[in-house]
């Protein structure tokens, strides 16, 4: 007559091969500290990246910076406005603590000046562009006035015809500095490895 095993002893053998990886997990919990500090750094700035990079153990510092690094290198992107600015110039001195190369910190300058510019010439468009339009567009508000009976006006990005115009235009200049904030990226990344 065989041996009848209990479900805790079948179990058990079925799971001794089975090696919890110690190491591996506080490897994992080191990268997802650093993608918490790598946010509060950026949401609150009161993270001090080095000090925290410093008090962690050797063996897992490469696991913390790896965690911060993913998270700040998001952050390189064409900003939108000055507060997106001033959000990736952030990224970068957080990015400086991690990579730690001068090269870094002089490319970066580099691109903080060259998303600067951007800035400007989107504003620059920006304005081109509704100048450029305002003729058709006070047409438009003349011609819905006399079939209203009162007098319109039309905000020109509630205006279809202008919207597309207007994409069209900013898009070729965003594509413009696409390349640059990919290379960016690119060289970010070189520079951790």
């Amino acid at each position: 007559m065989g041996v009848i095993k209990t479900a805790l002893e079948i179990a058990l053998e079925k799971t001794e091969s089975v090696k919890s990886d110690k190491s591996g997990i506080y490897q994992f919990e080191i990268n997802q500290k650093g993608k918490k500090l790598a946010n509060d750094f950026l949401e609150k700035g009161e993270v001090n990246l080095p000090l925290e990079i410093k008090k962690t153990p050797e063996e897992h510092k490469l696991s913390l910076k790896r965690g911060i690094f993913d998270i700040l290198v998001t952050q390189i992107t064409l900003p939108a406005d000055i507060e997106a600015q001033k959000r990736l110039e952030k990224a970068g001195k957080g990015l400086s603590d991690v990579v730690g190369k001068s090269e870094f910190n002089a490319m970066f300058k580099q691109l903080l000046q060259l998303t600067g510019q951007y800035l400007q010439e989107i504003a620059r468009y920006d304005q081109a562009l509704k100048q450029q339009y305002a003729p058709k567009l006070r047409q438009k508000e003349e011609e819905l006035s006399r079939r209203l009976g009162r007098e319109v006006h039309i905000d020109p990005m509630q205006d279809p015809e202008f919207v597309a115009f207007y994409n069209q235009n900013i898009n070729a200049l965003k594509n413009n500095y696409a390349g640059i904030i990919e290379q960016a990226k690119s060289e970010t990344k070189r520079m951790f490895e």
